[in-house]
């Protein structure tokens, strides 16, 4: 008889659909909008479905954004802290930055976006954030 290991580490999978329409991807992004284990990213009809977000790229995330705030902190830096919203161009793009920035003033669009890649995919994440005009993204 074996017992089941409920504490096991959960590693991320990652799902990429090709081909996919704009309308085809917001009908998925609907579907899934109440679960917050799974991130979506899409670009030009590649669509990138990952699930479950796990452990190590929370505390990679969360390491990176308090090290830069401490940073900017320690330089007299005013910064505004996003978080992970999302950035969409309709047709283009949409993506969830891990942390993001504003700096000097709170803007619509951030100076900084921080992406804590754990796996990798067929999306070029930079061209995500090319149509808001993001002037920093770390990878």
């Amino acid at each position: 008889m074996s017992i089941p290991l409920i504490d096991q580490p959960t590693e991320e999978k990652m799902v990429t659909l090709k081909d996919v329409s704009w309308e085809q991807f917001k009908g998925i992004e609907a579907q899934l909008q109440d679960n917050r284990n799974v991130r979506l990213s899409y670009l030009l009809g590649i669509l990138e479905i990952i699930s479950p977000i796990g452990d190590k790229h929370e505390k990679v995330k969360s390491t990176v954004g308090l090290l830069l705030e401490a940073y900017m902190k320690e330089l007299g830096i005013r910064f505004y802290r996003r978080g992970g919203f999302t950035l969409e161009e309709p047709g283009y793009a949409y993506g969830t930055p891990d942390e993001s920035y504003s700096i000097a003033t709170e803007r619509e669009v951030p100076d900084i976006v921080i992406e804590i890649i754990v796996i990798s995919g067929s999306i070029n994440r930079k061209e995500l954030y090319k149509p808001k005009k993001v002037p920093e993204v770390w990878f």
